[in-house]
């Protein structure tokens, strides 16, 4: 029996829509036939996890998409409530060849979706839209599967257990925003050295206190507040799914994700002299440096983590991050992007270096930023705006300017850099500007104004 999905669902890294309006259970169980299809078939599986995160919608999903794999004769390893990379975790312990999350991730409440991973690797791109025409053809496999509890708490927990600072104690605040991290960190924070102070760790997929959100700031002040208030370390915060990291410092200042590379990169080398270290085309230059300067090989690529995942396969890379949050350690670890894990890799790195968080991010060169600009054009248009302003440039480069069109268009020259990339989720524009001082950074602003201006776009630095 042939399925049609909302169009609309069929992003470039998950399946995502609004659930009653764009996603349906009948989407969820059409979903599983075809990517159980899709593991028996092409992945040559027999099994596949399933979990779910805290949102009010995601066990009614959970339950038609376990029915679906189940009907294309899968071993079906449900393991239950927690964050996407508990669920990473799982295909990896319980040897599975394929994986589903039923998460919304950092979206708003009534949205759902699914992130998916084939032989261990992230499923995404033209895979999702196959899944599409699949279950319009009604192509799916058929057998007699079946459906078991396959817990993994207690097992991820000892894994992440053992990245405890130990003699190193520290003063934590974490926040995962009541999202799905909240019921590991419940049972984690007793079991490290050091004082942790919980906050929001309840799920409540109502996300009463804030949006888990921590690329957001307004999202962070309730974690800023608790480490100025108790004199702590540091903070700690986490997305919805619990697969994106937000810190702040002793200061309470918001630390980005490519800040937080730079100061894995320092243990990472150490470890693995000379070896590649990726990070996403919105990263600051001082980080590609500082991986250079340490003897690394600084990658700049695509943003998006199911893209970075797949680069890290491809190079070795024992480490990559993007500006989003996700962070990436195949360094000890399985090279997927798990928010908990980077966050107690955060606290050795701290707690080893015997100086504070915010000196440690005081040490590294100082250059002037925007935050990530991100604004709203025509779906239609996006790739094509991009597009225009790249010819546009063409004639430019070479003479002191230097033009990456990797993902989007980074255009560096002697005042820093600025860069424009349509987003692959949303129908917006992202943008962001790095100078050496303020007034290099108002005259990137300026070139990234008049870059776009032909093309009918307003940038809103405010």
């Amino acid at each position: 029996m042939s399925h049609h999905f909302d169009p609309t669902i069929l992003r470039e890294y998950d399946v995502r829509g609004i659930v009653g309006e764009t996603l349906s259970p009948s989407d969820a169980e059409a979903l599983g036939r075809a990517f159980g299809s899709v593991v028996v078939r092409e992945g040559g599986g027999s099994k596949v996890a399933v979990g779910y995160d805290g949102r009010l919608t995601s066990p009614e999903l959970e339950e038609a998409l376990c029915n679906g794999l189940a009907a294309c004769g899968l071993e079906v390893l449900r393991i239950g409530r927690g964050p996407t990379p508990m669920l990473y975790f799982a295909v990896h312990h319980l040897d599975a060849q394929g994986g589903v999350m039923i998460t919304g991730s950092h979206n708003p409440p009534d949205h759902n979706g699914f992130k998916m991973m084939l032989q261990g690797g992230p499923f995404f791109g033209p895979q999702i839209q196959e899944l599409g025409a699949r279950a319009a053809a009604g192509d799916f496999a058929r057998g007699q599967g079946s459906l078991r509890q396959a817990p993994v708490f207690d097992a991820y927990l000892e894994r992440l257990a053992t990245e405890d600072p130990g003699d190193w104690p520290l003063a934590v605040a974490w926040d995962p925003g009541n999202g799905a991290a909240g019921e590991v960190l419940t049972a984690l924070l007793p079991r490290l050295s050091g004082r942790h102070e919980l906050l929001n760790g309840e799920i409540d997929g109502s996300f009463p206190n804030h949006h888990p959100d921590p690329s957001v700031a307004e999202n962070l002040v309730q974690l800023q507040d608790a480490v100025k208030a108790g004199g702590l370390d540091l903070g700690l915060a986490f997305d919805g799914d619990g697969d994106r990291l937000g810190a702040v410092d002793e200061r309470g200042r918001i630390l980005w994700a490519d800040q937080l590379v730079a100061l894995y990169a320092r243990e990472v080398l150490a470890a693995s002299p000379g070896a590649t270290i990726i990070a996403d085309v919105k990263s600051s230059q001082v980080l590609f440096d500082e991986i250079a300067r340490l003897g690394g090989q600084p990658l700049m690529w695509r943003t998006g983590h199911s893209l970075i995942k797949s680069k890290m396969a491809e190079t070795g890379a024992p480490l990559a991050g993007e500006m989003s949050g996700h962070l990436f350690f195949a360094d000890r670890y399985f090279g997927f992007d798990d928010a908990l894990y980077a966050a107690l890799r955060l606290l050795r790195v701290v707690a080893h270096s015997g100086i504070s968080l915010g000196q440690l991010i005081d040490a590294l060169p100082a250059l002037v930023n925007t935050p990530e600009l991100r604004f709203t054009v025509p779906e239609e248009r996006k790739f094509d705006i991009v597009e225009e302003v790249r010819r546009r440039l063409g004639a430019e480069a070479g003479d002191g300017i230097e033009i990456n069109a990797i993902d989007g268009v980074r255009v560096t020259n002697a005042d820093g850099w600025w860069l424009l990339r349509a987003s692959n989720t949303q129908n917006v524009l992202v943008a962001r500007c790095e100078g050496s001082d303020t007034e290099a950074l108002e005259r990137l602003k300026q070139s990234l104004a008049v870059a776009l201006a032909p093309s009918g776009v307003n940038v809103p630095f405010d």
